[in-house]
């Protein structure tokens, strides 16, 4: 239902914009050095061969390692302990006017010369969250009780993710900012939809990674079956 009601809003939103607005013909686009696909994609090969952008691209698809398995595996390894989905479904309710929030306010630290130095700053505290997710984790079960978590343990998750979201925020406006800096204007929207896509790239595949190998990292013990060490699914369907 939720979907369901926010597909329909969007298709009547942008089919709104489609009929109603219109553009404006008196202003005349700027020249841009592309004409069609085959020139874009060439446009797009020259900039990647550049130096500065193969070190960007290398330093972005590689600075997300660290904190990928603490931002894709905790949500449900807390579950795997026994913290209900929909009680972790409504922390994520006072998330939203922070992340509101939070770019207007960082956007303030990224406008000028040196945007990246948020990003930078930012990484350390986010990879010590890491570390507080996992005592998280560990925690769990230590105050699981009959009748669930009590309320400081909640309030505890709550304030982690909200200052994870502090340091996530840090880092995407601080990247978006350094893109749109970067991004020569006459190219401008195949130069940041390369930078962006990269970026996007940077923090899927290492999340992709961290939760295929939750599984084989896990250490599984068999109850009452001595010799079997359920590594695989086989083993444990055993």
């Amino acid at each position: 239902d939720f979907l369901f009601f926010w597909g329909a809003v969007f298709l009547v939103t942008t089919t709104l914009v489609a009929l109603l607005k219109k553009e404006n013909k008196e202003l005349i686009p700027a020249k841009e050095e592309t004409k069609g696909i085959t020139d874009t994609y060439r446009l797009l090969f020259s900039i990647i061969k550049m130096p500065a952008v193969l070190t960007f691209c290398l330093l972005i698809l590689t600075s997300k390692v660290g904190f990928s398995a603490a931002d894709a595996v905790t949500g449900l390894k807390l579950v795997e302990e026994g913290v209900p989905k929909e009680h972790l479904a409504l922390l994520a309710v006072p998330m939203v006017p922070l992340q509101i929030i939070l770019p207007l306010v960082i956007s303030k630290y990224t406008a000028g010369p040196q945007p990246l130095n948020t990003f930078y700053k930012a990484m350390p505290f986010r990879l010590l969250l890491g570390l507080e997710f996992a005592f998280l984790v560990w925690w769990a079960p230590k105050v699981k009780h009959e009748g669930g978590f009590p309320l400081y343990y909640y309030a505890v998750v709550v304030l982690s993710y909200a200052l994870h979201q502090i340091t996530l925020y840090s880092m995407y406006v601080a990247i978006m900012a350094f893109n749109a800096k970067v991004s020569d204007p006459l190219i401008g929207g195949t130069y940041m939809t390369l930078l962006n896509t990269v970026s996007n790239l940077g923090g899927n595949w290492p999340s992709t990674v961290a939760l295929w190998l939750v599984d084989p990292l896990t250490v599984k013990e068999c109850v009452g079956a001595q010799g079997h060490t359920c590594g695989t699914a086989a083993a444990a369907e055993v």
